[in-house]
């Protein structure tokens, strides 16, 4: 520590990219390294688990030292380790918690294990310092959930999807259209200047009841689009159409789930007026424009970090990490890596989710 100033690295290998950042409690993000895999993965169109361990394990060290150099600050500086402890591909996972338990070990400074989709659920208050409770639509690769964040480690889930979160599917439509991977920036790229309303397209559980989601049933329904064309091969033409109209269902999705999960939240806390957007989707500008408009319809405010704070970054994991620490939450050393790690466990199993929810 600098002063009375709490200082935390933390670092993120939950999944394709190795974060580390250093951040203090007044919200300053001092240094945030990021190094993508993206070479290593894109032959395969897809993340290779044992890929992505080895690159963490390859650069992590390394990375510590440039954030620590970025931020001007030492070990003896610091207030505590944090790192990914889940959920995440549990190589990556265990790389990222057996180097921070190291160092906490070596240094004689506390550990604190942070649950990752809690990096992204607090990272609003990072950004915009905003106060509990709010609304999170929680929207990335592996993860589409619908929350309510009362507090620190409190949160009751509202939805969460059934099948494919909204980022993989983002993913295999790409490769459906021969745009590569990631998916989604590239399906967005894609749909510049496309038609969206060209294919008849499914809006998965619109107008249902409830806050549960489903991309599965939209994704085939673009393979099948794709099958229908004249020798099975999109124009580029045909790809931006498409393109367009995929994203403008997963957005018209996600808008109809988050109205349904608005009502609930008001229910609960009559006056709150916060929705939060986080998780590598909420970069996409048609998905911000279009709960940008839903908030405003219903009287609240739409808050979104900015695109590079969506994606995996260590600054998340360092800054959840210190509104813990605030709390007197530390881990031991014994702490044990999680493949899934739900922020309400206390959530009724939503039915065909399994493992997802």
């Amino acid at each position: 520590m600098i002063g009375k100033l709490m200082i935390v690295l933390g670092i993120e290998s939950s999944c394709d990219e190795t974060a580390v950042a250093v951040v203090d409690d007044r919200r300053h993000i001092r240094s945030n390294v990021v190094l993508s895999q993206l070479e290593e993965h894109k032959p395969f169109g897809g993340i290779v688990p044992e890929i992505a361990a080895r690159a963490h394990l390859d650069h992590l060290g390394g990375l510590i030292v440039r954030a620590l150099d970025d931020a001007q600050v030492g070990f003896t500086d610091l207030a505590a380790i944090a790192a990914t402890g889940g959920p995440g591909l549990i190589g990556g996972v265990m790389v990222g918690v057996t180097t921070a338990k190291a160092i906490a070990f070596a240094r004689d400074l506390p550990f604190v294990a942070v649950n990752h989709l809690e990096g992204h659920a607090l990272t609003a208050r990072l950004t915009h310092g905003i106060e509990f409770p709010y609304l999170l639509l929680l929207v990335s690769g592996g993860h589409c959930q619908l929350l309510i964040v009362e507090g620190v480690g409190r949160y009751v889930r509202l939805g969460t999807t059934i099948d494919d979160a909204a980022g993989e599917a983002f993913d295999k439509t790409a490769k459906l259209l021969g745009l590569g991977f990631p998916g989604g920036p590239a399906v967005a790229q894609a749909a510049v200047g496309g038609d969206a309303k060209r294919f008849r397209l499914p809006r998965p559980m619109k107008g249902r009841e409830g806050c549960h989601f489903s991309f599965s049933g939209l994704k085939t329904a673009v393979r099948y689009a794709v099958e229908g064309l004249p020798g099975g091969h999109p124009t580029a033409i045909d790809v931006a159409d498409l393109a367009a109209g995929f994203q403008q269902a997963v957005a018209d999705s996600l808008v109809d789930r988050t109205g349904n999960a608005i009502e609930l939240f008001r229910e609960r806390y009559p006056s709150a007026d916060t929705l939060v957007v986080a998780g590598g989707v909420a970069a996409n500008i048609l998905l911000r424009g279009s709960l940008e408009s839903l908030a405003t319809a219903n009287g609240m405010r739409l808050v979104a970090p900015p695109p590079a704070l969506c994606t995996d970054n260590g600054a998340m994991i360092a800054w959840a990490a210190l509104e813990r620490l605030r709390l007197g939450l530390t881990d031991p050393l014994d702490f044990a890596a999680r493949p899934r790690w739900p922020l309400d466990p206390d959530a009724p199993p939503a039915a065909f989710a399994g493992v997802k929810a």
